[in-house]
């Protein structure tokens, strides 16, 4: 039978992991990480910005260049909403320089009108077509007018059970499933499990909406669950993997890192280099 600790031997957690591993730390940090993603899956591997709340955009670049990482999903407080266009080239001028790029923006709290007119226009600036966001129920519909009008894409995140608007998936389908195909979902399977959902079977249910996924793993499938290294949680990341492959999943698995928040590295690396040697082990 496959377990989660035959997919570590396999894998050795990828090159990053297996340094880890042996303890040698000081060498991650000396040197990035050369290490193609699977070329036969559809889907990216990516970071969401939140991972690095505490460091500034040379540090994060930095951080993804050592695991091998070159999607970003772009926070604020990296690009702020008030940029100016010089800024905004500046910005991904510096993550062309590390071969990253930044393919959409937020998660965004939208609580008015204005506010989601203003997160449009961010993204139409930046340049990206994904917006990942947090409306009213109430503005649903012109969130669904201003996909159509900028042709840009909204995915609404699921924060879990503390969430009152957007606990999981199925309640996010439910409210958009009649909407302009454009406004989908941001599925952040760790928080969906904390609400006591099956994030594996979600993911296929809801799939045709799914327009991007914050990649985590969660102590336990309650509201008391946190944030913890892929490989160590509750939710089944080899099943997720196939599943990802079964419905043919082309967006990006960003990950999101909530944990050992001041000094994140290590916990990212061992989490990249798990997924990395799951999608191999299945293969």
């Amino acid at each position: 039978m496959n377990t989660r600790r035959n997919f570590l031997k396999k894998s050795l957690l990828g090159a990053v992991g297996a340094s880890l591993a042996n303890g040698a730390y000081n060498s991650l940090q000396a040197q990035p990480l050369h290490r193609t993603m699977a070329k036969e899956d559809p889907f990216k591997l990516g970071i969401a910005g939140y991972s690095f709340v505490n460091f500034n955009l040379d540090e994060s670049l930095q951080m993804m260049k050592k695991v091998d990482v070159h999607y970003l999903c772009i926070k604020d407080f990296h690009l702020p909403y008030n940029s100016s266009a010089e800024q905004i080239a500046a910005f991904h001028a510096k993550l062309k320089s590390f071969d990253v790029t930044g393919y959409a923006v937020g998660p965004i709290y939208m609580k008015t009108k204005d506010e989601i007119d203003k997160g449009f226009d961010y993204a139409k600036r930046v340049g990206v077509d994904l917006i990942i966001g947090i409306p009213n129920h109430e503005d649903l519909g012109y969130v669904a007018e201003k996909t159509k009008e900028y042709n840009i894409r909204y995915a609404i995140h699921n924060h879990g059970p503390e969430d009152k608007l957007y606990p999981n998936a199925s309640v996010i389908y439910d409210l958009i499933k009649d909407l302009d195909a454009r406004v989908g979902i941001c599925f952040d399977m760790g928080h969906n499990k904390r609400d006591g959902r099956d994030s594996v079977a979600d993911l296929q249910k809801y799939s045709k909406r799914i327009f991007d996924m914050h990649l985590k793993n969660v102590t336990a499938a309650t509201k008391e669950g946190t944030t913890c290294e892929l490989g160590r949680g509750v939710i089944d990341i080899p099943a997720y993997v196939k599943m990802l492959r079964k419905i043919n999943y082309t967006g990006s698995c960003s990950l999101e890192y909530e944990k050992d928040m001041k000094d994140p590295l290590a916990g990212i690396a061992e989490s990249v280099g798990y997924f990395r040697g799951v999608c191999d082990g299945t293969r």
